[in-house]
């Protein structure tokens, strides 16, 4: 063999590793910049568990987009629906209706929104971008009536544990997180279901001539949306023990962000829910280290879109086979 066709073999080698690895470099690339700039304040197991317990939420809601996003589909929707599930979970037992009811009328609620935007766009046709836009707006709305434009106090007490307490050194949250992580990647890795929301995503035309119901699939991937979502809201609420309207407006940003981010990473250009967790956490990581670091609020955001721009680019370079 020649050098020059070793030279290919090497060059192409060094790209698919990058491909399948880079995104987890630039996450250890992260750490260690950080902890070299503040290893007083950044690297500290403190720090670390704060990072992985201010993601949660993030992470649970982002779980549930990848599920809709394998299949080609979008959710802007998602931090609307985690807002007034929060909401009404708060509202309800503002009302002395009893935590476990009020969480279960909350998950009931993420899954019945989340129904409606797959009923729209699974059933109806309606775009997916535009469908989950008009949804945002309209459960943004509900929120804000429903609370009248402010916060909700006077939570049961008993709530209190499920966003601020700790199994052993493990706080409660980080406990939800795993437990959603680990179902989303035994759904979309070992499971039917999952094999046929990929088929979908791979080509939605095929999917349906091989015999898949495509639209029973995406409708269900957008219940499983607003269920995470839900969820996502609930713990949230009990976090900062109280529910505002807009509390999970964030997701809906970072939520698409992290799952980009995931589809630069272990699967070429598909989204998986473990690149997805990674994403999530290179954004706490940059948050929590431009904090430290004392970089102005307005600047993460900038820098929190251009990572979502980033991401984009790079998850579809990576489904081109000459890269």
């Amino acid at each position: 063999m020649s050098e020059h066709a070793d030279a290919r073999i090497s060059a192409r080698t060094a790209r698919r590793f990058l491909k399948t690895w880079g995104t987890f470099i630039g996450f250890l690339f992260l750490l260690v910049l950080f902890s070299a700039l503040r290893p007083d304040a950044f690297a500290r197991v403190n720090n670390f568990r704060n990072i992985v317990e201010q993601v949660a939420t993030l992470a649970i809601a982002s779980a549930g987009v990848t599920i809709v996003m394998v299949t080609g589909d979008f959710d802007l929707s998602v931090g609307a629906v985690a807002s007034l599930c929060g909401v009404v979970v708060a509202k309800l037992m503002v009302a002395e209706v009893g935590v476990v009811p009020a969480i279960m009328a909350g998950l009931a609620t993420g899954a019945g929104l989340g129904a409606i935007n797959g009923l729209l766009i699974a059933y109806a046709g309606v775009s997916p971008f535009i469908g989950t836009l008009a949804a945002m707006t309209a459960y943004t709305g509900l929120s804000l009536f429903i609370t009248g434009g402010t916060t909700v106090f006077g939570l049961s007490a008993g709530f209190r544990f499920i966003g601020q307490g700790f199994l052993g050194p493990i706080p409660f949250a980080v406990v939800f997180m795993a437990i959603v992580i680990v179902v989303t990647w035994i759904l979309l890795d070992y499971t039917t279901f999952g094999q046929q929301l990929y088929a979908i995503g791979g080509n939605r035309t095929a999917s349906f001539l091989a015999g898949i119901n495509t639209s029973r699939v995406r409708f269900l991937a957008y219940v499983y949306s607003g269920f995470t979502a839900a969820i996502a809201g609930i713990v949230l609420t009990s976090r900062l023990f109280s529910a505002h309207p807009q509390a999970g407006a964030p997701y809906m940003l970072n939520a698409a962000a992290a799952v980009f981010l995931g589809m630069t990473a272990f699967r070429e250009g598909q989204g998986n829910v473990y690149g997805t967790l990674l994403g999530v956490l290179i954004m706490g990581v940059l948050s929590n280290g431009l904090n430290i670091v004392g970089v102005n609020t307005y600047i993460q955001s900038v820098l929190t879109g251009a990572i979502l721009v980033l991401a984009v680019l790079l998850s579809g370079l990576a489904q081109r086979e000459d890269l």
